[in-house]
């Protein structure tokens, strides 16, 4: 242990914590653009590089960035000297000379970490006027860069190459010319980004946002056509805390209700989609068991993990499950079997997501989520934090409307979907169905702890009536590629694994509300989920009524030749 001062305040803590730690412990609060721990609570993004956190330590004649410096034995720090406030000001005002100003008119408007720093020191003009580098946005299907805005924290970086690895950017040149760069200075869109959004989901500043979707919807629900919304669990318990109430404590009802009023048609719960994809991928499962061909079979609802592993892990890219994501399951159902249940054409309906995930709106318009006729399963998805501006601008209160329900076939669901919000709750769910498929015995214990939790790699031997299988729950690409190369290495001893290229999975999306990696707060989010999966009076996907209904009238059995036909998708090798 250390024994040092801070501001005067006498502190004991373990040996190589930075000054920046220490101080948080006695609620002295540093201010810091940069420093930022990931959340897996492990990988920390400090480099020094903003060194707004600067302050001064007695007997030394310069001042020191916290984040970067341990504090030591007898150290007398002062985090509130009018030296270190000078400097923090000068440091925020050479920032704000090279930003464009136009918060207005900025994403991040309000939730930017940099505005917020210039309010706190008390800037509200700029100083520095001089030259500014200009840099062309570049737009991909699922994220805007707008390196104007960029202050060179490097968090993105971090999260993108020591996280994911999927080591897509980089800072490029020096000086006044340096830059977060792709390789050759490509477009997003010309690398092997994955649009898994961790890095959106980090940037402190308006650099890096989700393509802007939401003011398609008003042009949707002002057209003709006949449109349906589709709204994914983990958006539901996130979504309240874009109206400052406490993860999970919006009720879905209340958000039915939000979406009602907006104009939709129909209101629907991507959790009876969820359910569906386990009647679909529980048999693919129990085939491949009972063959031994095609093993481990790996789940295939997260597009990023699919578009990392066509970049990445292309020979075995069959070991992926043919199934569709439940966003696209539900598109496909809508557009082809509720047209004659509603008596509308299929080219008259118009199907949107509300996802967590800033990489569905990828996946919604790859080339294999078409018909024949070019007609995509899902017309436009926006994120968690587009809903909650669709919301505002109509006007509505959400926190205090009376619930609605979801509409029918496609709106009731099992404790099963619901739990797909969360990482291991794709393979839990799946276990509940598979288990009693390969058996032929009730399954009276439905909960599977082992497979819950924040950990990046969850690993169980699951007893299927005397015959055992191995599973894995994996979450964050860093924690994919580990697998994978085990898989490559002929070393993996899983017969079923679950990917989410998010570290806690869909909660922790890069379209939820920034929440700059709280830790406790997803645990409340995985809470929520967990707590309506144990309210359902039902937990099974295959007992769902309304998927007994829809394979009764229309699919017939799970894989049948309709089901494959507009619920499987077959993905290529890239190289």
């Amino acid at each position: 242990m250390v024994n040092a001062k801070v501001n005067n305040i006498n502190i004991e803590v373990e040996k190589g914590t930075s000054i920046l730690d220490a101080a948080k412990k006695i609620n002295i609060n540093i201010p810091t653009l940069c420093h930022m721990y990931m959340v897996d609570g492990k990988t920390r993004n400090c480099k020094g590089t903003c060194r707004v956190c600067l302050v001064e330590i007695e007997g030394k004649e310069g001042l020191v960035p916290a984040c970067a410096t341990e504090i030591r034995e007898g150290m007398s720090v002062k985090t509130n000297s009018l030296k270190a406030i000078k400097a923090r000001r000068t440091i925020t005002e050479l920032l704000l000379s090279n930003h464009p100003m136009d918060c207005l008119k900025c994403e991040k408007n309000n939730k930017c970490e940099l505005q917020s720093l210039a309010s706190e020191l008390g800037i509200f003009e700029n100083y520095y006027e001089g030259e500014r580098n200009k840099y062309d946005l570049d737009i991909s299907d699922s994220f805007v860069r707008d390196r104007e805005k960029c202050i060179l924290c490097r968090r993105c970086v971090t999260a993108c190459n020591e996280v994911q690895k999927v080591n897509v950017i980089t800072v490029a040149n020096r000086g006044f010319e340096s830059n977060i760069s792709t390789f050759w200075n490509e477009g997003i869109e010309n690398t092997n980004c994955t649009y898994c959004g961790q890095c959106v989901a980090v940037c402190p500043t308006g650099a890096l946002r989700e393509k802007i979707d939401h003011n398609k919807v008003w042009e949707i629900l002002d057209g003709n056509k006949y449109s349906m919304v589709q709204i994914a669990p983990a958006v539901r318990y996130a979504l309240a805390e874009e109206f400052g109430v406490e993860s999970g404590k919006l009720s879905t009802g209340k958000i039915v209700a939000a979406l009602k009023l907006l104009g939709f048609d129909l209101v629907f719960d991507t959790d009876f989609a969820a359910d569906l994809t386990i009647m679909e991928e529980a048999n693919e499962f129990l085939k491949r068991f009972i063959s031994g061909e095609n093993l481990p079979l790996i789940t295939s609802c997260c597009p990023a993990w699919i578009r990392f592993a066509e970049n990445n892990y292309s020979d075995n890219i069959e070991l992926i499950s043919s199934c569709k994501s439940p966003q696209q399951m539900f598109g496909a159902i809508a557009k082809n079997y509720l047209p004659n249940k509603l008596g509308v054409n299929k080219d008259d309906i118009a199907v949107v997501s509300i996802m967590p995930c800033i990489a569905k709106k990828y996946e919604a318009n790859r080339e294999e989520m078409k018909d024949s006729m070019g007609i995509k399963d899902v017309d436009l998805v926006i994120t968690s934090r587009e809903l909650s501006k669709l919301i505002r601008e109509a006007g509505i209160d959400i926190v205090n409307l009376k619930d609605m329900s979801f509409d029918n076939p496609l709106g009731t669901s099992s404790g099963a979907g619901a739990i797909f919000g969360t990482s291991g709750g794709v393979m839990e769910a799946a276990l509940r169905t598979s288990y009693e498929w390969i058996t032929g015995n009730t399954l009276d214990k439905v909960d599977f702890e082992a497979v819950r939790g924040l950990e990046g790699i969850k690993e169980a031997k699951i007893d299927f009536d005397g015959v055992e299988v191995n599973i894995a729950v994996v979450s964050s690409l860093g924690n994919a590629k580990k697998i994978m190369e085990d898989i490559e290495a002929g070393n993996s001893k899983y017969q079923f694994i679950e990917v989410m290229a998010c570290l806690g999975g869909c909660i922790n999306g890069g379209g939820q509300p920034y929440i700059k990696s709280n830790r406790e707060i997803l645990k409340k989010r995985m809470d929520s989920i967990y707590m309506e999966d144990k309210e359902k009076t039902i937990r099974k996907s295959h007992e769902n009524p309304m998927i007994k209904e829809l394979y009764r009238d229309y699919l017939i059995n799970p894989n049948s030749d309709i089901a494959h036909k507009i619920l499987h998708v077959k993905y290529n090798k890239r190289y």
